[in-house]
C-alpha cells in the first residue's frame, strides 16, 4: 500500500462537530503515573497512537500489567517502587521525546543498565539535556556522541535531591526532574521556565508533595520523595494540538463552521488560540470545565476572510510550540508581514521545524527570512496555487505531513505529500476525521 497520499482539490465548505483525539501528553504522563500507582487506574479516551502504545510496552518491560480494549486501558500498578528490574532491558521509545525523556526520571534508581533506543528521528535529538540534571541526583548515563540515543541509564542506591535551573522552557526537561524527585529523599528544588505544566497538575490532583510558586518568567517547584500514588481514573479530553491543524483548516476555508467537542485547554497549551484571536480568526470557547486540575472546553472556529500579520510576542512561544508550523500557514495568508522569533527549540522537535517552515511556505511561494531561531513571513492574502508540490524527506514528522495536508486543502495545487503513516505516532484518524468533513 503506498506510503503517500494526494491532494489536488480545495475542501468544500462545511458546519460540523467533531471529536478529536485524547490528548498525547496526558496520555503518556496517566501511563506513567498510573505505573506507579498502588492498585488499578482505568483510562478511557487514551490516544491509541504509537507514542501511547510506545509508553504501554514500556511500563509492561518494568514489570506492570496493562489491558488495552479499544480505547479503554487499565494499568495494575504495583506502587511506586514496584518497578521489576531486570537485566537486559531495552526500551523502544520510537518516535516519543515526551516517553524517552520523562520515563528517565523514574529510572534513577535501576540497579541494572536500562538502553534507551529510538528511531531516526527521535535518536537525532538532544537527550544530554536530561542526563545533565539527572546525573546530579546519582544516576550514571552513557550516550551517543554525549548527547543522543541510543543512551544507557544506570541507577543509585544512594540518591539525593537537587537544586535546578530549568531556562529552555522544555516541559520535558522538567518533568523528568520532578519523576526524579519523587523517588529521592529530601526536597528537590526546580527553577522552571514557563512551559506546560500537566506534571505538575497530576501531582497536586494525586495529592503528591509538591508545591509550586509562580512569578512572571519562572515557577519554583520544590518536590519530596512520594511514598503512595492512589489509582487514577481519568477521561482524557481531546488534543489542542490536534485539534489545531482543523481550527486553521476551517480559519482557511471559505463559508465553513466547526465545533471541536471537549479539548484540554490548559492556559500553559492555548498559545494558538491566543495568536489566532490576534490575527483576526473567530474563535469561542463554549461550555468550559474544570476536570481533575485540567481546563477543557468545547472549541468553535468559524472561516476568516481577513487576516492580519503579527509580531508575535514571545511569552506565547512555549504555549505555541507543537503549533507554530500550522501557525505559519494562517500567517502566509495573512496581510502584512508576520515575524517570529527565539524559536530555537522548534529544532528541538521531531525534524528541524523551522527550516521545514521555510521549505513549506517557500514552496507555495511565500518569500521567507529565516535565521536560526526566527522567522519573517511575507504573507499574501490572495495567494491560489495551481502548480504541482512534493514533500518528502521530512523525518516523518507528523505535523509536517499533516500542516502540508492543511496547506494542500485551503490554497491549492496538487500536492504530492510522503510518508502518510507518520501520523500513528500522534494523530491515527486524522484523515479519517478529514474525510468526514468533507462528506
Amino acid at each position: 500500500m503506498s506510503n503517500y497520499i494526494i491532494v489536488k482539490n480545495n475542501l468544500k465548505s462545511f458546519d460540523k462537530k467533531i471529536k478529536v483525539s485524547g490528548d498525547k501528553s496526558l496520555s503518556i504522563r496517566w501511563v506513567l503515573f498510573s505505573s506507579l500507582a498502588h492498585g488499578t487506574s482505568i483510562a478511557h479516551n487514551l490516544l491509541l497512537s504509537e507514542d501511547v502504545l510506545a509508553a504501554i510496552k514500556a511500563i509492561k518491560k518494568l514489570g506492570i500489567k496493562v489491558t488495552l480494549k479499544k480505547d479503554i486501558c487499565k494499568i495494575y500498578g504495583k506502587g511506586v517502587d514496584g518497578y521489576n528490574y531486570k537485566k537486559n532491558i531495552v526500551i523502544n521509545a520510537q518516535n516519543s521525546g515526551t516517553l524517552g525523556r520523562l520515563i528517565l526520571g523514574l529510572l534513577i534508581n535501576s540497579p541494572f543498565p536500562i538502553k534507551i533506543i529510538g528511531d531516526k528521528s527521535l535518536s537525532k535529538r538532544d537527550f544530554k539535556r536530561i542526563s545533565d540534571p539527572l546525573k546530579n541526583f546519582g544516576a550514571k548515563f552513557k550516550l551517543k556522541n554525549k548527547k543522543n540515543l541510543p543512551l544507557t541509564i544506570v541507577g543509585s542506591k544512594n540518591l539525593k535531591p537537587i537544586k535546578y535551573s530549568e531556562k529552555k522552557g522544555s516541559a520535558q526537561c522538567k518533568s523528568a526532574i520532578i519523576f526524579g524527585g519523587m523517588r529521592v529523599k529530601g526536597e528537590t528544588k526546580i527553577k522552571a521556565k514557563k512551559s506546560r505544566n500537566h506534571t505538575e497538575l497530576l501531582s497536586k490532583y494525586l495529592n503528591l508533595p509538591i508545591s509550586i510558586n509562580k512569578n512572571k518568567k519562572y515557577d519554583l517547584i520544590k518536590i519530596n520523595k512520594v511514598d503512595l500514588i492512589k489509582p487514577l481514573n481519568y477521561e482524557i479530553p481531546s488534543d489542542i494540538s490536534s485539534s489545531a491543524f482543523f481550527i486553521v483548516l476551517t480559519a482557511l476555508s471559505k463559508n465553513s463552521k466547526l465545533l471541536i467537542k471537549n479539548v484540554n485547554i490548559n492556559p500553559s497549551r492555548t498559545g494558538i488560540i491566543t495568536i489566532l484571536k490576534k490575527m483576526g480568526v473567530t474563535i469561542k470557547l463554549k461550555n468550559q470545565n474544570n476536570y481533575k486540575g485540567e481546563k477543557n472546553a468545547d472549541i468553535l472556529i468559524k472561516s476568516t476572510s481577513k487576516i492580519k500579520s503579527i509580531n508575535c510576542p514571545v511569552e506565547l512561544n512555549t504555549k505555541a510550540i507543537d503549533e507554530f508550523l500550522i501557525i505559519f500557514l494562517v500567517a502566509a495568508r495573512a496581510k502584512g508581514v508576520s515575524y517570529f522569533k527565539n524559536l530555537s527549540e522548534l529544532n528541538q522537535k521531531e525534524s528541524p521545524r523551522l527550516e521545514w517552515a521555510e521549505n513549506i511556505l517557500n514552496k507555495i511561494g511565500i518569500k521567507t527570512i529565516t535565521t536560526k531561531n526566527s522567522i519573517k513571513i511575507f504573507g499574501n492574502p490572495n495567494l491560489k496555487l495551481t502548480k504541482r508540490i512534493v514533500i518528502k524527506n521530512f523525518l516523518k514528522d507528523h505535523r509536517v505531513f499533516m500542516t502540508s495536508v492543511v496547506a494542500a486543502l485551503t490554497f491549492g495545487g496538487e500536492w504530492k505529500i510522503h510518508d502518510k503513516d507518520s501520523i500513528k505516532s500522534s494523530f491515527p484518524n486524522f484523515l479519517k476525521i478529514l474525510k468526514n468533513l468533507s462528506e
